[in-house]
């Protein structure tokens, strides 16, 4: 690839990582609620979960979804259930943000277990939404070129970079967050409306996934 096409790739990947929605509403809130590592491994979560759709969209998987309403359908409906499910846990009444994400005060294998449950929520957020593999097949193919001889290791490398510079992208957001929350002493004392909030907007993108139409073949 040319670099002015490398470089085009890069800024147009990170463009789209700064703009909000699930993933960083997950990030932000998890680094609100229990400080920058909790947001850094959501973060890492969430990649991972793109993962999942890279290597899908190399072998073809993604591209078989993309033009077969049932499955398209049955993934949309598993993803929109999650994040609905994610957002109801936020909502629930007199839930505090050390009750969702269960951090004790000195307990380092609870801990540990904790920010697994962090990044294994992160993980299947981004897993569960065929969305996020659409627009890989939307998205890469665009900076591969027609005379590319092995297009599925194209595909895979450029996801990589992708995925590294997204992975940044949301520790960024982690580390913003992070901040603002200990500078903030109003947002620390309205931690349980944040949650409210973060929960609604989850609801709210779970319904948005299970009303959206399959693509056309």
């Amino acid at each position: 690839m040319p670099l002015d096409q490398l470089l085009l790739f890069i800024a147009a990947g990170l463009l789209l990582n700064l703009t909000p929605g699930p993933d960083v509403l997950y990030i932000v809130s998890q680094a609100l609620r229990s400080g920058v590592r909790a947001g850094m491994v959501a973060a890492v979560g969430i990649t991972a979960g793109c993962f999942v759709h890279i290597f899908a969209a190399a072998v073809g998987v993604s591209a078989l979804m993309a033009t077969s309403a049932t499955s398209f359908s049955l993934l949309k409906w598993v993803g929109a259930a999650y994040l609905v499910y994610l957002g109801l846990r936020m909502l629930k009444p007199g839930a505090t943000p050390s009750a969702n994400v269960g951090f004790p005060a000195s307990d380092a294998q609870s801990s540990a277990r904790s920010y697994r449950t962090v990044f294994l929520r992160g993980f299947w957020t981004n897993a569960l939404n065929p969305k996020v593999a659409l627009f890989f097949l939307a998205f890469v193919p665009q900076f591969i070129a027609p005379e590319m001889e092995n297009k599925p290791l194209a595909f895979f490398l450029l996801g990589l970079l992708f995925n590294f510079n997204a992975l940044w992208v949301n520790c960024a957001w982690a580390a913003v967050a992070a901040h603002a929350a200990g500078r903030s002493v109003r947002i620390q004392r309205s931690m349980q409306w944040i949650d409210r909030l973060a929960g609604a907007l989850f609801v709210g993108f779970g319904i948005k996934l299970a009303l959206s139409a399959a693509p056309q073949a």
